[in-house]
């Protein structure tokens, strides 16, 4: 035995004695217990390494990179060193929430996904110190010697010791739809491709038929999925939407911020008032101007969307991936499993007799224009039905079926006919076996019969119809001429055209087991089989194109049957063929032309994952926000470069899931719509809620800026204006992050993706909201203090009071200009009604607990002043509705009908 190598080099090459040598491994014991142990400390865990995941620490720092609380973090620190410790500490004290429910959603979503992680544990069958054990995937070493039989995911990288007829399903890494075939000789070349090397078998794939064993080459990151694995950790990733939009808020926040401090404290300078009246001022100003809710709302709003998205079998693993969905217009999905049941059934059989239709579910399971056929009086229907039994790897048992859905589909009908795989075998036992190979696209076996051999063939009806010389009709065996297979290719064609998977059989009898299979053949008929299009899948395709999306399909089928496809689902498009997606292989030689034919084509077939990403790059060249299906590993980088990557939960690989920003659990399209749904709602209560918040500080700029140019009294403190924006705004505006979608979300377009959080008519509704506010404000100070002569700390209570309760009041100001006045979004969410309670609590309490009134400078108002303060802070409600009543000013509705939330 020769030393253990580091790592396992070109061993497809390398004879199966020569490699159980390296590995130090003998066939019949497999490793012993000791031996695992140091291979395991030497080479580690047989996983991937969770490079994604984000440390804790990490995420909890990351909620702190927010221009807005870096701005309120300077704002701290400069009351700190100039003595004004209470503020200080109350700034820090709402940076700190803000931090820690970020921190704890963020956290809630990593575990969510690691948990989901944990559902797609992998066992494996290994054989140690000559018994055969289970063990989990994470404890084989390289030496390992795992058995392999079909329906197992394979654990790691083996290089085979043995294969009995063994076909494995590499589609997941390879892209190659059709199952590989294995067997145990060296290759000769060290360059073979990784779809080519048959003595292979690679971590993450599956067995599909046969049996056999390997010996762990690779395990971890050292396997090939490991590899890819690597490749997608240091692919780029762009921003969301919503956090550009919000970034960008936030600097022009920080600009306005700036500019209103140095502007009041300059004039004040100049003015000659003190400098700490100043500094009080501007640190007032600087907390007024700053919303210190908004980074607590949106995240509460994007966690809230996270959880109801959940609950609809949608897991999202950043939380302002939910909203980008609402910003995407459009939708690239593969076909099978998405938008299909993933479920083949046999639809069609074309006889010579004519096309039968087969109802396995009916009395007269096999009929031929409504006439029932009894089996035993149609022999070309049994010797059909008997070749797809024959030719064929599946089986089906009391636990499910195994093996290749077409296959699996062959052996159901022939059920349904009575003829079953294990009597039919009885009577003509398999004696040989020619799996199916890729160029030739047929596979066949020959079976003992009556003293002879039955040669049963299935395959590709173009690979199939050219070799075939006679066929069978009900008269008996015919000759099949040049004309006649014209005539089976194009019935071939108009059957794929129904979105059926076709399917050649073939038979014929031959003396010599050794005889060549593909030659001579009778031809049975054409197997036209179907996997129908998932429940309420088109009314999904409908709702995303009536909401303005686009849906673009990408299959690796036939052109033909990608089109039937896209046609009965109601696919927009679907009426021009389908496009092949060779021509999306080098972007760069495409000129304006081709590009915009791409751009404008709905049906993709033939596509492999490397088109998909190039497909993609150009959907978002061209600006469009692109939502990007995918389950195979080949399909992380397409997952990772899409604005939103979608991962299957159910046959998505664990890359795939890696990659993607959510995954669908239950694999179904009409869950992407519902995520596109909820993305639009809090996108809108985003706009809703920073419009409520900001609207209400300008007020608080205009009432302090005001003041402080006809040198007044400040008619709010600092402490005053923070408990307000902080504890008693937020509550408001979180309901109104809460809200549930409303009527007509999904009937209009998407947004331009470069349209910003607030447009300009939201500025000029921020602007007026504002200023009514602001006046109001004003108005009762200059009552408290000359009409009524009350001191100044009673004056600043009513007019900080007035503008607490105004700032409740205003959330009703936030309903639509186009709904009714009584029943709209806002009076009908119970989260704000519960907010208006919590916040007339907090007002109060500020008001008459003493220790917070002592630390906030308030004094009780008597009845007098309450009056006041119910009167003035109701002013500016009043006011808003008349004007939206009447479409005044900035409630007047767009030209699109759409309000200004």
């Amino acid at each position: 035995m020769s030393a253990l190598p580091d790592k396992f080099e070109h061993v497809w090459t390398t004879p199966v004695e020569e490699v159980l040598n390296q590995a130090d491994v003998q066939q019949e014991q497999g490793l012993d217990g000791d031996t695992v142990a140091k291979r395991r400390r030497r080479y580690g865990p047989n996983r991937l390494r969770e490079a994604t995941s984000r440390p804790v620490i990490r995420i909890f720092f990351d909620q702190l990179k927010s221009v807005v609380v870096i701005l309120l973090l300077s704002a701290a620190a400069a009351a700190a060193l100039f003595g004004r410790t209470v503020e200080s500490i109350a700034i820090g004290a709402a940076v700190l929430v803000n931090t820690v429910i970020g921190f704890t959603m963020e956290l809630r979503a990593t575990r969510a996904m690691e948990a989901l992680q944990r559902m797609g544990t992998v066992q494996a069958r290994v054989r140690r110190d000559g018994e055969v054990r289970e063990v989990d995937a994470e404890a084989l070493v390289p030496g390992d010697l795992v058995l392999l039989e079909a329906g197992d995911m394979i654990a790691a990288d083996l290089r085979l010791v043995e294969a009995n007829a063994l076909q494995c399903d590499e589609a997941a890494l390879t892209g190659e739809s059709v199952a590989a075939d294995k067997t145990v000789e060296a290759l000769p070349d060290q360059d073979t491709p990784l779809g080519e090397r048959r003595n292979m078998v690679y971590k993450g794939t599956a067995v599909t038929q046969g049996s056999g064993s390997g010996v762990v080459v690779a395990v971890g990151m050292q396997t090939e999925l490991g590899h890819i694995s690597s490749l997608v950790e240091e692919a780029e990733q762009s921003a969301t939407p919503l956090e550009k939009r919000l970034d960008v808020l936030g600097r022009r926040l920080v600009w306005l911020t700036l500019g209103v401090a140095v502007i009041v404290a300059g004039t004040g300078l100049i003015a000659g008032k003190e400098l700490l009246i100043m500094l009080e001022t501007a640190i007032a100003l600087a907390i007024a101007a700053v919303p210190e809710g908004l980074p607590v709302v949106a995240t509460l709003a994007l966690a809230q969307g996270m959880r109801r998205m959940a609950r609809r079998n949608a897991v999202v693993k950043r939380l302002s991936a939910v909203e980008t969905l609402g910003a995407a217009n459009l939708v690239f999905t593969d076909k099978t499993g998405t938008l299909t049941e993933n479920h083949m059934s046999l639809s069609r059989l074309a006889l010579a007799r004519g096309t039968v239709e087969v109802n396995p579910d009916e009395d007269d399971s096999f009929s031929l224009d409504d006439t029932s056929l009894e089996l035993d009086a149609t022999p070309e229907l049994q010797a059909a039905l008997e070749a797809g039994v024959l030719c064929n790897n599946a089986s089906l048992g009391d636990e499910g079926a195994l093996g290749d859905p077409t296959e699996v589909a062959l052996l159901e009908a022939a059920v349904g006919a009575g003829i079953t795989s294990d009597e039919l075998l009885e009577s003509c036992p398999e004696v040989r076996e020619l799996s199916f190979d890729p160029e030739l696209k047929m596979m066949a076996t020959f079976h003992e019969c009556d003293g002879a051999y039955r040669v049963a063939v299935k395959g590709a009806p173009e690979a199939v119809i050219p070799i075939a010389t006679r066929i069978l009709t009900p008269e008996g065996e015919t000759e099949l001429d040049d004309d006649a297979r014209a005539d089976w290719q194009q019935r071939s064609e108009d059957l794929a055209g129904q979105g059926l998977r076709m399917l050649a059989l073939a038979q014929k009898t031959v003396d010599d087991q050794q005889a060549e299979p593909y030659e001579n053949l009778v031809l049975l008929g054409i197997a036209g089989l179907y996997d129908p299009p998932r429940a309420g899948i088109k009314k999904a395709v409908a709702a995303c194109q009536n909401a303005g999306i686009r849906v673009v399909m990408g299959t690796g089928d036939h052109a033909a049957t990608a089109q039937a496809i896209a046609a009965e689902i109601g696919l927009s498009g679907s009426d021009k063929p389908a496009l092949a997606a060779e021509r999306l292989q080098d972007l760069d030689k495409l000129d304006d032309e081709e590009r915009h034919t791409l751009l404008e084509r709905s049906v993709f077939s033939r596509i492999s994952p490397e088109q998909k990403l190039n497909l993609i790059r150009l959907y978002q060249d061209a600006g469009r926000i692109v939502a990007m299906t995918g389950d195979g590993v080949n399909d992380a980088p397409g997952l990772k470069k899409a604005d939103i990557g979608i991962a299957m939960g159910q046959r998505g690989t664990e890359v795939a899931r890696e990659a993607a920003d959510m995954v669908l659990k239950d694999d179904a399209f009409s869950t992407i719509v519902v995520a596109i749904e909820h993305g639009r709602t809090i996108f809108q209560n985003i706009r809703r809620f920073i419009i409520y918040l900001l609207s209400g500080n300008l007020g608080e700029i205009m009432a302090i800026s005001a003041a402080s140019v006809v040198a007044a009294p400040l008619p709010m403190l600092p402490l005053q204006i923070l408990y307000i924006n902080f504890v008693s705004d937020v509550m408001p505006a979180l309901a109104l992050g809460l809200s549930r979608s409303e009527a007509g979300v999904m009937d209009r377009p998407p947004r331009d993706p470069a349209e910003p959080i607030l447009q300009r008519r939201h500025w000029f509704a921020i602007g007026g909201y504002g200023a009514l506010i602001a006046a109001a404000v004003l108005a009762v100070f200059a009552i408290a203090l000359v009409v009524l002569e009350l001191t100044q700390p009673e004056a600043v209570t009513i007019s900080f009071l007035t503008f607490g309760f105004a700032r409740l009041w205003h959330v009703f100001n936030m309903r639509s200009s186009m709904s009714p006045l009584i029943t709209n979004e806002v009076t009908t969410n119970h989260f704000v009604w519960l907010s208006i309670i919590i916040g007339i609590a907090l007002l109060l309490g500020a008001t008459y607990i003493p220790v917070v009134a002592e630390v906030l400078s308030v004094q009780p108002p008597d009845l007098t002043g309450w009056l006041l303060i119910l009167v003035f802070s109701l002013l500016p409600l009043i006011v808003v509705q008349f004007m939206k009543l009447g479409h005044i000013g900035w409630e007047a509705p767009e030209e699109s009908g759409q309000d200004a939330r």
